[in-house]
Formats: structure tokens, C-alpha cells, sequence
């Protein structure tokens, strides 16, 4: 498999996902479609483009996979591939969170607060 034909699978994939659980479509059939569905199994798969996009890879990778082992590999990596692509695209106002920001705190002198202590010396003591 060429990697022009994965990427255009994740591509694919990512687009027909997006279309059934986001997109009105044209005259709001979709929107029509997904209110059809109801609140049932059909319904949760169709609002979840994680669990959608892994039934939307399984005909990609199919056609995409030259053997079995192939196409059981590509399965996920299409559903990831899409996922992936919708992160990266999501809008904020949709409820999908962004990923998350990396924040390590810098490591303090635990003595910054401190005054230094002065060393003293067995004559200092006796000069003052």
C-alpha cells in the first residue's frame, strides 16, 4: 500500500465521519436522518465521531488492504488517522475539547526566601 492511498483513505474516512455526525447536508437530511435515528444505538453511534469513524473505516479498509492482516492493521489506523484530522479541525463552539497543554512547573531554590546564614568562626564570636 502507497501512503498516498492511506492518506487519501484517512482523508475519506474523516470527511464522510464529519458529514453524518456534524453536517446538516443539503435540504438538513442529515439532520433529518440523525433525529430518525433516535436515541438508540443508532443514534449514540451517529453523535459519537470516535465510534462513528471506526464503522466508517471498515469498508476503506477493506478496499484499501491487499491481504488480511493489511486490513485489520488499516482499520484502526483510518479511524485514528480521523480522529486525528478531527482534533486538529474542530471547532471550540462544538463541545470538543482541545488537546491538552504540557505544563511542568520550574524547580524553586527552596531556600529563596531564607536570609543566608553568616558562617561564623570562633573569632568572630569573641570581636564584636
Amino acid at each position: 500500500m502507497r501512503f498516498y492511498f492511506l492518506t487519501l483513505g484517512i482523508l475519506a474516512v474523516w470527511r464522510i465521519t464529519h458529514l453524518f455526525n456534524a453536517e446538516d447536508g443539503p435540504w438538513d437530511l442529515l439532520v433529518r436522518f440523525r433525529r430518525l435515528a433516535g436515541e438508540g444505538v443508532w443514534g449514540s453511534l451517529l453523535d459519537c465521531f470516535y465510534c462513528l469513524s471506526i464503522w466508517v473505516a471498515a469498508p476503506f479498509a477493506y478496499g484499501l488492504g491487499n491481504d488480511w492482516k493489511e486490513r485489520l492493521l488499516l482499520w484502526p489506523a483510518l479511524s485514528g488517522g480521523a480522529i486525528l484530522a478531527e482534533r486538529l479541525t474542530a471547532s471550540r463552539d462544538r463541545g470538543i475539547p482541545p488537546p491538552a497543554d504540557y505544563y511542568e512547573e520550574p524547580e524553586e531554590d527552596p531556600d529563596v526566601v531564607l536570609r543566608p546564614q553568616e558562617r561564623t568562626t570562633p573569632d568572630s564570636t569573641h570581636a564584636r
